[in-house]
């Protein structure tokens, strides 16, 4: 490397600093800034012209080649750039799918744990990249998902817990929430080692597969934080180095120490018009240089503070996101709280654009499902709609992404199967994490040879996914709840990069024909009526509640009907209570019968019927903590 010194007198002007170098490589040179300062650390300064940092606005970022390789791991990270290769080839039939949002599916999936298991049969070169994921699109089409929401792709360090002795030094960060550059994708991504070149062509084929498999994808984006950490563990890469003052949030009565709204150090000063020109253009880029279809946001609260971390009413960016021409035609959902408790669900400020994850849907379904008392009128709004939330200021049923499981927290199985968190591999004393899970064990913790718990666990999970995808709203799964993964009850795996996190492949085709099959006929019995997906709140005359005992506190029972003249009306009924109950039915329209789809108390194939078994009629005999679906025909 070689340094180029600058001079006032020549390279600046105005505000802008500038140099020509002539007879550069038009590809594969390595670069970064060396910036210097004032050295006034409680005025928030934080100056070091020793250090060379990554260009905020580079496009491709070099390091280590092979994710998690850990004679690489105090790499250093540089911009690179290429202007000798051609073009992406995008195809001349290629088009977008623009799935209305009222149609999505979404299954948030991370790029490198989807096939990054042995079990996976793919090629060592190819697993864990973006061109694994392409391999395994027929299983996305097979579960019938439409849209993939992918944990952070864009560079990230996941050393950063090893460059500093603390309980997280044996921990590698797999999920990505700790961005290095907002333009980059994660360069080990790319099969074989291959560096951010073919990192970014990959994606690119990676989206095109996507694309042509009729999915759209979402990627989660993390502009709350760096990953330059805190003062008492300074990590600069680039942003601290160039204007702290600047880019992060700063408490001016504490001697310009960082602000922490995100829980991991530091807090990106998003509404400062520097940082928001950065996110608006690296959101661009990513629209028209890789043609992604949309973002969530994580803790998306902070974008809604000021630079002193006060909350805003009509905040800046946020509003500038929801108006940009790029991205009108894009998902824009907010994760809307954050680690300083800022929490907005169902009052994120949004335009008329912004979708939620709606984290009181999560909660309230938990609390139903599982037997918890007075919860079936919180289980009856969420199901509908979220009415409370989303019609009170003019937004639709689909802004609330409605979901029971997160990357964060507990997998599906593990809800059903674990009262306690288990993050004793984490190495923090199980310190971290969340302590209330809203879980039930069935009556054992942890794994158990029992069959009436395991039929129990098996109801549960069945249960919670058709409530999902009845449910109006856009439904959100997380990968391997389709089959069943475990974490053993670590409900913050975010650093291991093992089996705890990996798809795995041999259990899916284990349980392809009962577990797995259950769920993919519920999503596209789901897609196939159109009365789950509404883009209006549903009224009086689209819902019948089958219900005179609203106000009694220890009722865990709950059927509706959603009617629909041309399709066939949908009669559903919940029973969280601990012992049978005989269900009165409602009689059918004229000239149609009841057919039963599902009965999650049921063993496979006859756990769901797409068809429908007819012959229903009188009272049904519903199993403690199942849940029935039946339509009129």
């Amino acid at each position: 490397m070689m340094d180029l010194p600058l001079d006032r007198n020549v390279n600046k002007t105005g505000d802008i600093w500038h140099i020509c170098i002539q007879d550069l490589p038009r590809s594969n040179v390595l670069y970064g800034y060396r910036m210097d300062g004032p050295r006034g650390w409680h005025q928030g300064h934080r100056f070091d012209s020793s250090i060379v940092l990554v260009d905020p606005y580079t496009k491709l970022v070099e390091g280590r080649r092979i994710f998690g390789d850990t004679t690489k791991k105090l790499s250093k990270f540089l911009g690179t750039y290429d202007f000798d290769s051609l073009p992406f080839n995008w195809g001349d039939n290629y088009k977008l799918p623009n799935i209305p949002e009222k149609d999505l599916v979404i299954y948030e999936m991370n790029v490198r744990a989807y096939t990054a298991d042995e079990s996976s049969g793919l090629d060592p070169d190819i697993r864990g990249s973006y061109l694994g994921v392409i391999q395994k699109i027929p299983h996305l089409r097979e579960l019938g998902i439409n849209a993939v929401e992918l944990l952070p792709v864009v560079e990230f360090d996941e050393f950063e817990f090893q460059r500093r002795r603390n309980p997280r030094d044996h921990m590698i960060n797999t999920w990505g929430y700790s961005t290095i550059n907002f333009f980059a994708p994660m360069s080990r991504y790319a099969s074989a080692g291959g560096g951010p070149l073919k990192a970014s062509q990959e994606f690119k084929q990676m989206v095109k597969a996507l694309h042509g498999a009729g999915i759209e994808v979402i990627l989660d984006v993390v502009y709350n934080h760096t990953n330059e950490a805190d003062d008492a563990n300074p990590y600069t890469t680039s942003f601290r180095g160039i204007d702290n003052k600047v880019y992060y949030m700063l408490d001016v009565n504490n001697n310009g120490q960082l602000l922490n709204y995100s829980g991991c150090g530091n807090t990106l000063n998003c509404n400062h018009p520097v940082v928001m020109e950065l996110i608006l253009d690296s959101l661009r880029h990513w629209v028209t240089e890789y043609h992604v279809d949309g973002f969530r946001f994580d803790l998306a609260s902070v974008l809604c503070r000021g630079a002193d971390g006060t909350p805003l009413d009509a905040p800046p960016l946020i509003r500038a996101i929801a108006k940009d021409a790029i991205l009108s035609r894009c998902k824009i959902i907010s994760e809307p709280w954050d680690c300083g408790g800022l929490y907005l669900v169902g009052r994120f400020p949004n335009w008329d654009r912004w979708a939620e994850w709606n984290g009181k849907y999560r909660d309230d379904l938990r609390r139903f499902i599982k037997g918890d008392s007075g919860m079936k009128g919180s289980f009856a709004t969420r199901v509908s709609g979220s009415a409370d939330l989303y019609k009170v200021n003019k937004r639709k049923p689909y802004h609330s992404v409605n979901f029971i499981i997160a990357h964060d927290g507990f997998t599906l199985y593990d809800l059903v199967s674990y009262n306690f968190k288990h993050n004793d591999a984490n190495g923090e004393g199980g310190n971290d994490g969340n302590n209330d899970n809203l879980s039930w064990n069935c009556g054992h913790e942890g794994e158990t040879n029992d069959s009436t718990i395991k039929a129990i666990r098996s109801r549960q999970m069945k249960n919670f996914h058709l409530a999902l995808m009845i449910s109006q709203g856009t439904p959100m799964m997380l990968m391997g709840d389709e089959y069943g993964h475990t974490r053993h009850g670590n409900n913050n795996s975010y650093g291991h990069d093992t089996a705890l996190n990996h798809f795995q492949w041999g259990l899916l085709e284990a349980r392809k024909n009962n577990h797995f099959r259950f769920f993919k006929e519920a999503i596209k019995f789901r897609q196939a009526h159109r009365v789950f997906g509404r883009d209006t709140f549903l009224e009086k005359y689209d819902v019948t509640w089958h219900e005179d005992n609203w106000y009694n506190y220890e009722s865990k029972f709950l059927a509706f009907t959603f009617h629909d003249n041309s399709e066939g009306d949908i009669y559903l009924a919940f029973n969280a209570h601990d012992c049978f109950i005989t269900v009165p039915m409602p009689a059918p329209p004229v000239k149609r019968k009841w057919f039963r789809v599902v009965d999650t108390n049921l063993v496979s194939p006859n756990d769901i019927v797409p068809g429908g078994v007819p012959g229903i009629a009188g009272t049904y005999n519903m199993a403690p903590f199942s849940s029935i679906l039946l339509q009129a025909k």
